[in-house]
């Protein structure tokens, strides 16, 4: 692989790397939401999401439409769950083996 490519790769890492962007990722997991359904659900100011939205956007991990006055959220390309989901599992197994150590 190129340097390149492994900044890329970082640079996508940093963009899911926050709790608030993971969230907001799992709210979207359901499809389509405005930043007005967002924001309530994580009991977080709209400014604050809707900047960590800009942060996925610049990333290409989330992309935006006008709807009206509203601006509605959707994840473009499914496999960023499935990555999450991996990452699920391994802390899990992380976890599990921890846990034997100590028993």
């Amino acid at each position: 692989m190129t340097h390149e490519l492994y900044l890329l790769q970082a640079d996508f890492c940093k963009a899911i790397a926050h709790p608030t962007r993971i969230q907001i990722l799992h709210l979207l997991r359901g499809g389509e939401k405005c930043v007005c359904e967002i924001f309530p659900a994580l009991q977080v100011e709209q400014p604050n999401v809707s900047r960590h939205l800009s942060v996925l956007k610049k990333e290409g991990i989330v992309s935006s439409r006008k709807e009206g006055l509203k601006m509605i959220y959707k994840v473009n390309d499914e496999r960023v769950f499935q990555l999450l989901d991996l990452i699920t599992d391994l802390l899990k197994q992380q976890w599990n083996s921890r846990t034997k150590i100590l028993l």
